[in-house]
């Protein structure tokens, strides 16, 4: 795992072990905000060692930034801590979560001790934290999934924007619409960096080439998905729509963006219409 520290208070771990998928600390002098959590209990626990033995702190509070197990996995070994969520991640994690831990379970000793860990702290829209000298605000932002949030810290200007902005934009689970509008509401921000769900972070001038790159793939996408189911074959025509047709590298994310793509490509078409997007 390897650690970043953005500010004096604020680090990034990204995993060594899965995707590079990554967790958020900011420490204040009330204790440690833990923003997502890593897949395998090895990491996450190392983090908990950080706060505690390196930093001298307690983590105080653990934010579930939507329910998929890579990122809430790990939530179960920050004991006593207060868990932030969408008020839909509680039912998502109540019902597909659980399914999922036991599947985790049964094919991988190592997560025998991971426990499923309800959130407790809900809201819908928005919600603010504060705590000791910082301020942290979060805000819906659906489209990867209905209970994706971010998380931003308001004295430095970092936002913790996990799945809504990954190397490669992804909603099978989600909606392609909503997360289109999600990722024109983080346009014109003053971001100072963000830190993406999955590999670097994206420092304050590369923020808006970041977000509009994004948004350039899903319109990209639409438009071949489009093109492809009014052809006289579509099935074989879709399945020419390479990831870098639609702009992006097909080496992000250690190999998989082309699998992610693909399951893009196969989410769009079952709907068979073509969005409304807002225009450019």
């Amino acid at each position: 795992m390897r650690r970043e520290r953005l500010t004096h208070d604020i680090y990034v771990f990204t995993s060594d072990r899965y995707a590079q998928v990554t967790a958020g600390l900011v420490l204040t002098n009330e204790g440690a905000v833990i923003i997502g959590t890593l897949v395998y209990p090895q990491e996450t626990r190392a983090i908990k060692q950080f706060v505690e033995e390196r930093l001298k702190s307690r983590v105080a509070y653990v934010v579930n930034t939507h329910y998929h197990a890579d990122h809430t996995t790990g939530t179960c070994f920050f004991e006593g801590a207060q868990v932030i969520a969408h008020e839909l991640c509680y039912d998502l994690l109540n019902t597909c979560g659980r399914d999922s831990l036991e599947q985790a379970r049964n094919s991988s000793p190592e997560m025998a001790d991971v426990q499923l860990v309800l959130p407790n702290v809900l809201f819908s829209e928005q919600f603010t934290l504060k705590l000791g000298e910082r301020t942290l605000r979060f805000w819906s932002t659906p489209g990867h999934t209905s209970d994706s949030i971010v998380c931003l810290v308001e004295e430095e200007q970092i936002l913790f924007a996990a799945d809504t902005l990954m190397p490669l934009p992804y909603f099978v689970d989600g909606d392609y619409d909503a997360l289109v509008a999600s990722l024109e509401g983080l346009k014109r921000q003053p971001f100072e960096a963000i830190v993406q769900g999955y590999g670097e972070v994206i420092l304050r001038g590369e923020v808006e080439d970041k977000i509009q790159s994004d948004l350039d793939y899903l319109y990209n996408l639409r438009k071949h998905v489009g093109k492809a189911l009014n052809t006289a074959n579509p099935q074989d025509t879709l399945n020419k729509i390479d990831v870098e047709m639609c702009g992006k590298n097909r080496i992000l994310m250690t190999g998989m963006a082309p699998q992610l793509h693909r399951q893009n490509v196969k989410w769009l078409a079952a709907k068979h219409t073509q969005p409304e997007l807002p225009e450019r």
